[in-house]
């Protein structure tokens, strides 16, 4: 469903990616572990075709994103670091407008929306405007606008920053659920307990990707000392 080969990277002299590689199937829910500044911005920022590599291969959902982009980037729903809501509409002017973006319009966007404000949890706040909002419920609503328009791929990047332990683990278990129906899901982080044993694992770490596996046979690794220095850091 992902598919990444020769992902290199430079700010300036700066090495950002070293010659990534991976593959997540359909359906996985895949954790990318790496401290801040390992990279895990610019690999997100390739994949949603906001940087470009001459060099590297990115294929989504079976699109490669070079030669057919419009079908590849139709495939994500994308949750960035930094919220990109507009703060002063509320939750459901929010959902409508990215719904239009996406062409959806009439019953077909209506059903689109009540299914995300569903399942994230939202339906009492649909009036509310985004700036009146906590930080949890704007990431519900960032993670409901991705979802509107069906992605196969959901890509989040360090979608629990800045929240409190409970909104995180509820945030992590409700992506878990859209994995465990289906999603493809790879989502960036720093914090270990938001990974299960489960979870395909990828880390990166100075710009290279250092394993790739279940999370569960990570402990055994050699590097497993990389994972007790990131734990529960901010």
């Amino acid at each position: 469903m992902i598919s990444v080969r020769n992902l290199d990277y430079f700010y300036g002299q700066k090495k950002a990616l070293n010659h990534v590689n991976f593959d997540i199937d359909a359906g996985e829910f895949c954790a990318l572990l790496g401290p801040n500044g390992a990279g895990k911005s610019t690999l997100f920022g390739m994949l949603s075709g906001l940087i470009a590599s001459k060099s590297s291969t990115i294929s989504l959902a079976g699109h490669d994103l070079v030669r057919d982009r419009k079908s590849a980037l139709a495939s994500l729903g994308i949750v960035f670091q930094q919220s990109t809501l507009d703060l002063d509409l509320s939750v459901l002017q929010n959902l409508k407008y990215f719904a239009a973006l996406h062409g959806l319009t009439g019953r077909l966007a209506h059903r689109q929306i009540d299914k995300a404000l569903d399942t994230l949890g939202l339906r009492e706040r649909i009036l509310e405007k985004v700036r009146t909002l906590n930080g949890g419920h704007r990431r519900r609503t960032e993670i409901a606008r991705a979802l509107i328009h069906q992605p196969a791929i959901l890509l989040l990047d360090e979608a629990t920053v800045g929240l409190d332990a409970e909104t995180r683990s509820n945030i992590t278990d409700y992506v878990h659920e859209l994995s465990a129906k289906g999603m493809t899901v790879l989502w960036a982080t720093h914090l270990t307990d938001e990974i299960r044993p489960s979870d395909r694992l990828l880390v990166l770490h100075r710009s290279s990707l250092l394993y790739d596996g279940q999370t569960s046979e990570f402990s055994s690794n050699p590097e497993v000392k990389f994972l007790e220095m990131t734990k529960n850091t901010e």
